[in-house]
């Protein structure tokens, strides 16, 4: 196959001169599609339409561009071949609404967000050893399109889930948070949810605490010394607290004299302040012009 793969793209070199360089061999009126479905046959393609093909003995890189290896053909052929494989995941709309009871009881029983492979697992879309199987499958590109299809579908079926939600005015949906998906309360509905958790909302961090906290979420991993020459003051006290309130978390140890703790944030952080991902926390200027 990359003899097939370096011979098509030495072809797809050789078309602008053909006119000039080989006048035996006349164009084609049409350009010659060098990319070719999977497992369909390339040169064959080329030699129907009357393609030159190079001597048995003729070194690969005579027609190749300046510069170019023999064997980068074949990789910049299978690069392109992957992006125009990138399509949409296709999803069956009525399987996904099958499935959406069974979706809500999952998403009901649970105080914390559930990740899309673990619903999937749950749902009958994976099998439960998925992560094991996927580490241990010779081909990995099927085990990677057999989840993403999964969790497309359990996309798919949280969207029908708040369709329903909505049009019966339920007071939650099912939002994706902390890295998974949660039934969260409307904002609308936020003054009574907060009298019944009035105890929760007085226990607040404290100022020290919440910039001690915004230093690690942007700057982790992070040493305690290095968090300290930043603040300028000495944080082992409210360090502790973070970490007893679950916010912050050890992530191991730094690769430096006396291997001190790193410190790092948490998903319970992500839930507390209503972030998907790390990435989501706002730039300096998003917090200037807020």
């Amino acid at each position: 196959m990359e003899a097939q793969h370096a011979a098509g793209d030495v072809a797809q070199a050789r078309l602008p001169q053909r006119d000039s360089d080989t006048p035996d061999h006349p164009a084609p009126a049409q350009p010659i599609e060098v990319l070719a479905p999977e497992g369909s046959d390339q040169s064959s393609q080329a030699t129907a339409t009357g393609q030159h093909e190079p001597a048995p003995n003729e070194p690969a890189t005579q027609d190749a561009a300046p510069h170019e290896e023999p064997g980068d053909a074949p990789a910049a052929v299978n690069k392109r071949k992957r992006r125009s494989r990138s399509v949409p995941v296709e999803v069956d709309i009525e399987a996904a609404r099958a499935l959406v009871p069974k979706l809500e009881a999952v998403l009901i029983s649970c105080d914390r967000p559930v990740q899309a492979t673990r619903i999937a697992q749950l749902l009958g879309l994976l099998p439960m050893e998925h992560g094991a199987e996927a580490a241990a499958s010779a081909d990995v590109a099927l085990s990677q399109a057999r989840e993403e299809h999964a969790c497309a579908t359990v996309a798919a079926s949280v969207r029908e889930l708040n369709q329903q939600l909505g049009a019966s005015g339920r007071a939650f949906r099912v939002e994706l948070l902390g890295g998974g998906y949660r039934v969260m309360t409307l904002p609308e509905h936020a003054d009574v949810v907060s009298k019944l958790h009035k105890a929760r909302a007085q226990t607040k961090l404290s100022r020290a605490a919440v910039e001690t906290l915004a230093v690690i979420a942007y700057r982790q991993p992070m040493t305690r010394a290095e968090l300290e020459s930043i603040r300028g003051v000495s944080c082992g006290e409210v360090l502790r607290t973070l970490v007893e309130r679950r916010l912050v978390t050890v992530k191991g140890r730094a690769e430096e004299l006396g291997r001190p703790l790193i410190y790092g944030t948490t998903p319970q952080f992500l839930e507390h302040f209503g972030l998907t991902s790390i990435k989501d926390l706002p730039t300096a200027t998003e917090g200037l012009t807020s």
